[in-house]
């Protein structure tokens, strides 16, 4: 059997979770079946892994006409498959238009909705309808639809009632945890400033609606007075956004010390120092399919505060592994509430530091036994066989 991947992300152009997942999958996959990769960008040195720009033609047009560029070369590509596997809506089409050509099963992995991300109309206009457009047509038509937990499940139904609950599939990212593990290392602590007599809360995401940066930098004036604040965070949706961050931030910074930015995309070694030493791992996501940077930041023996929202209470375990934070929406009254609520969790773990350590490594326990890759390649390839 040979699977092709389809995704915008893999390796070294890596950007988010679903580009996390792909290395992984790809990596476990190749244990038990062929596999071929076919993904955007420049082009890769990895045998098997195909690469694929946005034709010239398009590249001044809306980026979501640039997309359904590249996913009809990919299409073209794909022919030597017996099943196509796509990851989000970048690389829909591709799957869709592979599973028609070729008489192929056409999988989806969810790893986000777009009727759940309406501020994507920020950054792409009326290529958000677009956006939206290829991915209901995926769902609809795939053999198999994969979410990454049971609340994004239910998201799925609920956003596509006409997918047939028969089809849909439940089976989560997951984690290298001998590559994701606590490191002795801190030294690109004190290149950025950070302090390591003092308490470290942690965020590590792009900066987009969907991760709630704006909601933590509220939350964060509150924290207890010498609670130092670490912001990984980069690659902003739009300028729009960019400018208020940098304001939020820089206002933030004038107000209490120990607030660090870091905008750079840091490689996986360095990043693993700061979700080591950090005492608490923070995920203010409005919506969050899964969140592997949880289950990182879990094997790396952090404690997380995150939001109770999509799959995030499938990872952390309230009073176990972390403390999970109600969102209900954006109103001025429920955004102050969920920003008074994440500072409350936040100050409530570092008042009680043996409680923290507790979850740390009580995460860490987690994310070995429940999450580990093998298993869940085994359980896609179950999957694509009974589909063939």
């Amino acid at each position: 059997m040979r699977a092709a991947l389809i995704s915008r992300e893999y390796p070294p152009e890596v950007y988010g979770g679903a580009g996390v997942h792909i290395e992984f999958l790809a990596r476990e996959l190749r244990q038990l079946i062929d596999v071929e990769v076919h993904c955007f960008g420049a082009p890769r040195d990895e045998v098997g892994v195909h690469a694929y720009s946005v034709p010239p033609s398009l590249a001044s047009a809306n980026a979501a006409l640039g997309t359904i560029g590249v996913d009809i070369e990919m299409a073209a590509g794909i022919a030597a498959a017996d099943i196509a596997h796509s990851h989000t809506w970048y690389a829909n089409l591709a799957g869709q238009l592979a599973s028609m050509l070729y008489d192929i099963p056409h999988v989806v992995t969810a790893h986000s909705l777009e009727p759940l991300r309406p501020w994507k109309a920020e950054q792409l206009g009326g290529g958000y309808r677009l956006s939206s457009w290829v991915e209901r047509n995926a769902y609809e038509s795939a053999a198999a639809v994969v979410a990454v937990s049971t609340g994004m499940a239910a998201d799925i139904l609920a956003a596509y009632p006409s997918v047939d609950p028969a089809k849909l599939h439940i089976i989560a990212n997951g984690i290298d945890t001998a590559m994701y593990a606590p490191v002795p290392e801190r030294d690109v602590l004190e290149r950025h400033g950070l302090r390591t007599d003092t308490p470290i809360v942690l965020f590590v995401g792009r900066i987009t609606r969907q991760k709630g940066v704006a909601h933590l930098v509220r939350a964060a004036r509150d924290f207890a007075p010498g609670v130092q604040l670490a912001l990984c965070a980069g690659a902003p949706d739009t300028p729009e956004l960019s400018a208020e961050i940098t304001a939020a931030v820089g206002e933030l910074q004038a107000g209490r010390e120990g607030v660090v930015w870091i905008q750079e995309m840091l490689p996986r070694e360095q990043l693993m120092q700061l979700l080591t030493a950090a005492d608490i791992f923070i995920c203010p996501s409005v919506y969050e399919p899964q969140g592997i940077v949880n289950l990182e930041a879990m094997a790396c023996e952090t404690a997380v505060v995150a939001s109770r929202v999509g799959g995030i209470p499938d990872v952390v375990i309230e009073g176990t592994t972390g403390l999970l934070v109600d969102y209900h929406g954006e109103s001025d009254a429920q955004a102050a509430a969920f920003q008074t609520g994440l500072a409350a969790a936040v100050n409530e773990l570092i008042a009680d530091e043996t409680r923290t350590r507790a979850m740390g490594i009580a995460g860490r326990e987690r994310a070995v036994a429940a999450y580990g890759w093998d298993a869940i390649a085994a359980r896609t390839v179950e999957l694509y066989r009974s589909l063939l």
